[in-house]
């Protein structure tokens, strides 16, 4: 059989090491595909990097998207990142040459992907592969495409961000503040220079928009549901979590309910007793529910270089071997449950004055938007400084809670905005 020519473009942390791996593994890779797999050409900014590979015997591009004009390119690899410029370029023209077309980019498939499978269904040779854009290394999304392939998946829970995972883990274990650790995970590599896409949930839930098309028919589009990142957490509220028998994580979260698809991408309150309190650092954990076959738990690195090239050469192999992916299908909407109409329990943390009848106006507050009170944490006293002052509900509407939250927000006797966690049933 005919070797399986590749051209890649982006030359990162992710890129460098498929380059350092298709290389040096040339023989183990070769021999699971079935035929030759070689790099033929590539594409980055600086070509003079040094990248810890040989690349003085490939041809080289300068606009990533002549990859896939190659005579000598039979498949193309992109790791460049972005949802627009370079890397939907690359998209658009690999597809529309007929060729099979492998990202790791979930922000590309996020934005674009419903563009891109179309793409993929008109030409014979086309194929949209993105084995590596959800959680890393993990194999989450060949698990439902096929392990899962006879279920019909009825919810899904995870923890989708490594940065965010690392700098809460970071927070609990040191007693950090949040500015703090966000700069040591920059430092360390965890985190970008803006870490805006991470921090505020947007990375997450990019990817949950990707898992939701797959196992729930939505067609695919950034964004449409309730997303919120972790940026109020502070050190007060890890303690707190940590009294109570909590730990927080970022979630993203999908389910089916009577009403339609329940989405939301969040920090949680997750009990001691639950597995994905346990995952901590910057590792990734993914719950998959099915029908027929229940729960089945995911947990690996979820970002880096080494992970994500791993999830990129099963893509590769893949192709090699004909085994053609199954991409998005054109959707109609499906029913989805609005934010404001779940219901869940809640953890409040307020920064009050201490002065008499605050608490008694914020329980009237409460009484009259019928939201039951399971139970009020207060440590000390102070006349000088804003004393801490946490509430946990039994379920309520989300409506109600935020409503009531509202008036709350606007009592005197409230110095700070509140921080708001959901609790994990």
């Amino acid at each position: 059989m005919s070797e399986l020519r590749l051209g890649l473009a982006g030359l990162g942390n992710v890129g460098a090491e498929l380059a350092r791996l298709l290389t040096r593994d040339a023989g183990m890779l070769s021999a699971r595909a079935g035929r030759p797999v070689r790099l033929v050409a590539v594409s980055a900014r600086d070509r003079g990097r040094d990248r810890g590979v040989d690349l003085s015997k490939l041809a080289w591009e300068e606009n990533a998207a002549s990859l896939a004009a190659r005579a000598d390119v039979d498949a193309v690899v992109e790791t460049i990142g972005g949802a627009e410029g370079a890397a939907l370029d690359l998209a658009r023209a690999a597809l529309k040459a007929g060729k099979p077309f492998m990202t790791a980019n979930k922000t590309l498939l996020a934005h674009h992907g419903q563009e891109l499978a179309a793409l993929s269904r008109e030409k014979p040779g086309a194929a949209l592969y993105f084995e590596a854009a959800v959680a890393g290394g993990i194999p989450v999304i060949k698990t439902l495409r096929e392990a899962l392939a006879g279920n019909r998946v009825e919810e899904i829970a995870g923890i989708l961000n490594g940065t965010c995972n690392y700098i809460l883990t970071a927070m609990r274990e040191t007693g950090g503040d949040f500015a703090a650790i966000v700069k040591e995970a920059q430092a360390l590599g965890y985190a970008e220079t803006d870490p805006s896409y991470d921090l505020d949930g947007h990375d997450a839930a990019d990817k949950l928009s990707i898992l939701a098309a797959l196992a729930f028919g939505m067609p695919l589009a950034a964004g449409g549901f309730g997303v919120e990142g972790i940026r109020a957490i502070t050190a007060q509220d890890i303690g707190f979590a940590r009294e109570l028998g909590y730990r927080i994580k970022l979630l993203g979260m999908m389910k089916r309910t009577a009403d339609g698809l329940a989405r939301r991408v969040a920090p949680f309150m997750i009990p001691l007793n639950a597995m994905l309190a346990h995952v901590e650092g910057v590792t990734n954990a993914v719950i998959l529910r099915g029908n027929v076959v229940g729960p089945l738990t995911l947990v690996g690195a979820g970002a880096g270089g080494g992970p994500t090239a791993s999830a990129v050469l099963s893509d590769i192999i893949d192709c090699a071997c004909g085994r053609r992916a199954v991409s998005f299908a054109d959707s109609a909407p499906a029913a989805t449950v609005p934010p404001e109409k779940s219901i869940t329990s809640f953890y409040m943390r307020l920064m009050l004055k201490d002065q008499p009848g605050v608490l008694a106006d914020i329980t009237a507050v409460m009484r009259d938007a019928r939201i039951s009170i399971q139970s009020i944490i207060q440590h000390g006293r102070s006349a000088a400084a804003p004393v801490p002052v946490v509430f946990l509900t039994h379920e309520a509407p989300e409506k109600a809670f935020y409503d009531a939250l509202s008036a709350i927000e606007r009592l005197p006797s409230v110095l700070e905005k509140p921080c708001v966690l959901r609790i994990l049933a």
